[in-house]
């Protein structure tokens, strides 16, 4: 009875040998859109082959992967060729492709790109809104699932590097239908707690898995967080909405990990050599301060003190000379100028002083004389003017005018007749 049971590599075999057998299978054409990309660093390629309703594990080797002239993604709409059969390690059955073609872009992936250009174009991503991270939190707050190993590298890393550090967790769910509006509740909830620094992620998935981390409404919530946020979203290759948007992205939870909180090993070796150079600068200082001690000590002057007195007596004895013959030299040269007005001219001959200003007072009153328009009148000269205007020219008058002519004892008003030219003048 017990030779009627199989073992699971025997099964596993036969239906490999199924596959194999199978015309049908040997070549097969499929299109879908492939999830969970991966290559390795042999040149492999792993990902699965997706519709609406059913998925395909698939692999295309380095030999294949070289002929293509695109590097597919996540998202990515392909047509491949290949050979179905299964893989005995797992029993799962898979598609070994040798070609692919490309076959436009899946939903997904253009809904990840038209949100991240409206986002982008609001200004979501500016450099110069994100904020620093502190190095040295006293609390930090972690959104991600209470189980499984993001949540466990998180606390593990933060209290090897950092032991002092509070980690308050707000557990959320990260994939699944409802999964984006309990990550922006738990965000929101986080903000109200006195905290440093908030980490969001998850562990690494299919792009249906991190979608949640590519809602408008995570993006947003980690925008308006009051609580700068460090993103953990996936592994190295995963790029999400959220990495964009947080103010600094990690590319695993233990990546995230270690840029929220200083290495304490690092705090303690920069504190020793502080000391050590603290040590160093007062030594110095203080051997510094002995020298200048023994120069003073050791100093001519301090020796003898008395020479200081001397110099000065000296230097106050030069000043007070020469004070002395400026003062003299000033009095001299008063006495000089005293003497020189005391014997002067005018001085003694005041009258004579009177009889030149006098003489030149006359001369000045003769020539505003001879210079007064008032004596020429007197002569039987006259000014005419015509609007206030002294007339030089019969140009400037004509028949019918009326001017003013003025005489030694008065003025004329009169009316032009007539207008003639001086032959002779």
């Amino acid at each position: 009875m017990q030779n009627n049971y199989l073992t699971i590599t025997q099964l596993s075999k036969y239906l490999k040998y199924k596959f194999d057998e199978d015309i049908n299978l040997r070549k097969v054409y499929l299109k879908g859109e492939i999830s969970n990309f991966k290559a390795h660093t042999r040149g492999h390629y792993y990902f699965t082959l997706k519709d609406e309703t059913s998925r395909i594990n698939a692999v295309m080797f380095a030999s294949s992967t070289t002929k293509l002239k695109f590097l597919p993604v996540d998202g990515m709409k392909v047509m491949v060729e290949g050979k179905v059969t299964v893989y005995e390690a797992t029993g799962g059955y898979q598609i070994y492709v040798s070609d692919m073609l490309e076959d436009g872009v899946g939903n997904l992936y253009i809904a990840f790109e038209q949100l991240k250009e409206k986002l982008s174009k609001e200004g979501l991503f500016n450099p110069e809104r994100k904020r620093k991270i502190t190095k040295m939190p006293k609390k930090i707050g972690i959104v991600t699932a209470s189980t499984g190993a993001a949540i466990r590298d998180i606390l593990t890393t933060i209290k090897r590097r950092y032991p002092i550090c509070e980690t308050i967790l707000f557990p959320s769910l990260v994939q699944g239908e409802h999964a984006a509006e309990d990550i922006v509740k738990k965000i929101n909830i986080a903000n109200t707690y006195d905290i440093d620094t908030l980490i969001v992620g998850r562990g690494g998935g299919s792009i249906e898995d991190l979608w949640p981390f590519n809602e408008e409404i995570v993006a947003r919530a980690i925008y308006n967080s009051k609580v700068p946020v460090i993103s953990a979203v996936g592994h190295e290759i995963d790029f999400t909405i959220a990495d964009f948007v947080a103010d600094l992205r990690a590319p695993t939870p233990t990546a995230a990990a270690e840029l929220a909180v200083v290495d304490i090993n690092t705090v303690r070796e920069y504190l020793e050599t502080s000391k050590i150079r603290n040590y160093n600068a007062t030594i110095n200082i203080i051997n510094s301060l002995k020298e200048k001690i023994n120069n003073l000590k050791d100093s001519y002057v301090l020796k003898k003190p008395s020479n200081i007195y001397e110099v000065k007596e000296q230097k106050l004895d030069m000043l007070i000379d020469r004070i002395n013959i400026s003062i003299n030299n000033i009095i001299e040269y008063n006495k000089v100028r005293l003497f020189k007005f005391k014997e002067s001219y005018v001085l003694n001959n005041p009258e004579m002083l009177y009889k030149f200003k006098k003489t030149k007072l006359d001369n000045i009153i003769s020539k505003l004389e001879v210079l007064n328009p008032l004596n020429t009148l007197k002569r039987g000269y006259s000014i005419t003017k015509l609007d206030n205007k002294v007339i030089n020219s019969i140009k400037n008058v004509k028949k019918d005018s009326i001017l003013t002519i003025k005489v030694k004892d008065g003025i004329i008003d009169t009316k032009v007749l007539k207008v003639s030219e001086d032959k002779n003048g």
